[in-house]
């Protein structure tokens, strides 16, 4: 089972600990890449136009300020890191041992900064979205695409990927080939505020069931017993199964 989350705007900074370390990181092979946008982002935060290219409130001052210290922060677990709707839905801390297991190897946090990361991967808090343009770099779901393509395939191995992306994160990377027709798409109908929420919900579910089935199917059975579900077969070959899921 592999199930791709978003990272969510809002982090918990910590005063105390660490700083990172980037070898100390799950997809190694990004290592380069995250050293080459850590630069660039601490840069751009110096400037005096570090709002508009970052996209962010000019009265965020502060978090704009924490990305020219990204090296001498303390680090903090992923699984601390991010919070907002999908997080609070998800509830980490609640989860029962067995749980946490789960999602400790099956959850995979797609970030701007990093690529991808796991839940015990420790980074500092960082104000950077997939949607930037990022001066030395680009656009940077482009500059992560063909740089994820291999870890992140690699780390999907033959299980199903469930995407709880939004649309920003994912074009960063794209299931192809055999994996794409073990790629599900969770979709939830209404507001942007509802769908986190039911994506958090829907991961917390995978993760308290142990659901790891090898087909969509299993998926929307296994579901099932938390929400209403509804699954639709791809359009064309290297769409993704597409799950609309509501909670009861």
């Amino acid at each position: 089972m592999f199930v791709l989350l978003p990272p969510s705007e809002s982090k918990t900074p910590r005063s105390r600990g660490n700083a990172y370390a980037s070898a100390s990181l799950s997809f190694p092979a990004l290592e380069p890449a995250r050293e080459k946008v850590l630069d660039a982002v601490a840069a751009v935060s110096e400037s005096d136009d570090a709002a508009t290219v970052l996209g962010v409130s000019p009265n965020l001052v502060e978090e704009i300020a924490r990305n020219t210290r990204l090296r001498t922060a303390p680090a903090v677990p992923v699984s601390a890191l991010y919070t907002g709707v999908l997080y609070d839905a998800l509830d980490l801390p609640s989860m029962d041992a067995a749980a946490l297991r789960r999602a400790n190897r099956w959850l995979v946090v797609q970030s701007a900064l990093f690529g991808a990361l796991h839940l015990k991967d420790k980074v500092p808090p960082y104000r950077l979205s997939m949607a930037v343009n990022l001066p030395g770099i680009g656009p940077l779901a482009g500059f992560w695409k063909p740089l994820l393509a291999e870890p992140m395939a690699a780390a999907a191995a033959r299980g199903l990927i469930v995407d709880c992306r939004s649309s920003t994160y994912a074009a960063a990377w794209t299931p192809t080939g055999p994996q794409a027709d073990a790629w599900v798409q969770v979709k939830v109908p209404g507001a942007t505020h509802m769908a986190k929420h039911t994506r958090g919900l829907v991961a917390r579910a995978i993760c308290d069931l142990g659901l790891d089935p090898r087909r969509p199917e299993g998926l929307a059975t296994g579901l099932a017993e938390r929400f209403d579900v509804d699954l639709a077969e791809p359009a064309r070959a290297g769409k993704p199964w597409v799950l609309s899921a509501t909670a009861r």
